[in-house]
């Protein structure tokens, strides 16, 4: 299962890439969309946050939907623990989908501040497994798996205790600039 993981992870960095290109350009545009909120004296958009954000969600759907030829997978299961257990390899799809997430829950909550609650973080991860789901199921791109957005889910509460382990050492050691 170990091999299949280590596999597919370097498998997904070839979007990397597609990733950071679409960061860099949304880095641009928050940036000047921030000079002009400046001129107006409103407070600036975090930048970096949002574009590292902005950057995994786009790797993301390079991974999950433009990877994919459309009409290559179709299918709807929404038994639950469904995928676990039958071989090693699916076994693997299970962690990979835990970990594909574990990014969101650290992510979304420095980038936005009303997700830094543990239960908007959770709805906004599921509401973004669900669409992803929703999208491949529609275009025929991959599985819509109930399995799947568990997995996501446990994702993103794996990532944001990470991010709030991090906010809390960083509230302690007296550096709340850098996490508003």
């Amino acid at each position: 299962m170990f091999r299949y993981i280590c596999r597919d992870l370097a498998d997904a960095l070839k979007y990397l890439p597609f990733g950071i290109g679409a960061g860099i350009l949304f880095f641009f545009v928050l940036t000047v969309w921030n000079l002009g909120r400046k001129r107006r004296q409103k407070e600036a958009i975090p930048v970096v946050r949002r574009t590292l954000f902005f950057t995994y969600l786009a790797v993301i759907l390079a991974i999950t939907f433009f990877s994919r030829e459309s009409g290559s997978r179709k299918g709807l299961d929404l038994v639950l623990f469904s995928t676990w257990g039958i071989n090693e390899r699916n076994n693997a799809f299970v962690i990979e989908n835990i970990l594909l997430f574990v990014p969101y829950g650290v992510f979304s909550p420095l980038a936005f501040r009303p997700v830094r609650n543990f239960w908007s973080c959770l709805f906004m991860g599921a509401l973004t497994s669900l669409s992803v789901e929703s999208l491949q199921l529609i275009t025929s791109r991959g599985f819509f798996q109930i399995d799947d957005i568990l997995t996501n889910i446990l994702g993103t509460v794996a990532g944001y205790l990470l991010y709030f382990l991090f906010w809390g050492v960083w509230h302690r050691e007296g550096n709340r600039a850098l996490v508003r």
